[in-house]
């Protein structure tokens, strides 16, 4: 039996590590793979994406949000 110890819920909001802009990111979905490993698909607006939990915070980054401008 394969525990799974999910960070991130549904409806959560999120910020990805990499992103300038620190967009908020809202969790709408989450697959479970072989051993319990996760993807996290998260919308954008319009755009969807699939992410693993390393590349997710649900602290956004002011300094890197004001330095992209």
């Amino acid at each position: 039996m394969i525990k799974i110890d999910n960070k991130f819920n549904i409806g959560d909001i999120v910020y990805l590590k990499t992103d300038k802009e620190q967009e908020e990111r809202i969790v709408c979905g989450i697959t479970i793979y072989n051993k319990g490993e996760l993807m996290y698909k998260l919308s954008c607006g319009l755009d969807d994406s699939s992410h693993y939990e390393f590349e997710l915070t649900n602290q956004k980054n002011v300094l890197k949000s004001i330095m992209s401008n």
